[in-house]
């Protein structure tokens, strides 16, 4: 009985790391700052490689997921300044344009590297429960997720960036005109969404095998969430990814993946028509 219970434990923990994981830079990204960014997975593709490819080339892997996390930022930066600046005004430009990068990205991953990279394998070992085997690394990995949330909440709430942060999202004119350096904060806001979008592929990559195409596991996951959070990182992105992780681990125990996938769909579905402001509507207007 007490292994059945950690078991569903567990799933839940790994499904709840997952989203949270994925989610947390789109949250940044799209709920804060309002750019629909459909190269997101892209942005945890480029932590994968980048973290497989140092990890190769000598790297300890937590120094390789360090790089898999800088890079990205970087990368995020450079593109915030270079390509999504103008269109700030124009959300459905910023969903075209970043979807036409995504696909750029995709097949110049295919030209560069081919079809596959070599993996990492997943490291740690694992651990047995009653008669069931665990990976160690999964306990890792939703504990990063904790650990993530806890530095966005201090990061947008106890910091001068944040606090700078979420004036120019709420008036970026009365922002500017108290001195804020608007561009700057968006450049690097930009930059902390792609860099914890990295994470979560510098995090995944000991887990997955390494193919172009992996962004498109990670990018449907990463907008329900978001969605059914609400425009703050900070209240929604929590509750989303506990409902949402106990919704899509009771239908996997029961009824397996695919009806796992399926209901967690239909239930953002429900829950957006309830909620359609997501977790952070419902949260606000209960602390008013």
């Amino acid at each position: 009985m007490l292994s059945n219970l950690f078991a569903s434990f567990y799933q839940f923990g790994d499904v709840f790391a997952f989203l949270v994981l994925s989610a947390a830079g789109l949250a940044v990204i799209f709920g804060m700052m309002g750019v629909i960014n459909m190269a997101h997975g892209e942005f945890i593709m480029c932590g994968v490689y980048v973290t497989a490819a140092t990890y190769h080339a000598g790297l300890p892997l937590p120094l390789a997921q360090v790089c898999g996390t800088i890079v990205p930022f970087l990368v995020g930066m450079l593109l915030e300044a270079t390509l999504i600046r103008p269109l700030y005004t124009r959300p459905l430009d910023s969903l075209l344009v970043t979807w036409g990068l995504s696909l750029v990205v995709t097949q110049g991953m295919l030209v560069l590297v081919g079809s596959t990279f070599p993996g990492i394998g997943t490291p740690l070992g694992g651990f047995d429960v009653g008669g069931y085997s665990f990976s160690t690394y999964r306990v890792v990995l939703f504990a990063a997720a904790l650990a993530v949330l806890g530095f966005v909440w201090f990061l947008f709430m106890h910091t001068r960036f944040g606090i700078h942060a979420r004036a120019v999202m709420q008036n970026p004119g009365m922002a500017q005109a108290l001195g804020v350096r608007r561009n700057r904060i968006y450049a690097l806001s930009f930059g902390v969404g792609a860099g914890l979008a990295g994470l979560c592929g510098a995090l995944y990559a000991p887990t997955m095998s390494l193919i172009p195409t992996m962004g498109a596991s990670f990018i449907v996951e990463s907008f329900v969430t978001v969605v059914v959070g609400g425009s703050s990182v900070l209240l929604g992105t929590a509750p989303a990814a506990v409902a949402l992780a106990i919704i899509r681990t009771g239908l996997n125990a029961w009824y397996g993946q695919i009806i796992g996938q399926i209901g967690l769909l239909v239930a953002v579905i429900l829950i957006i028509r309830v909620l359609p402001n997501g977790f952070t509507g419902w949260l606000a207007r209960r602390s008013a």
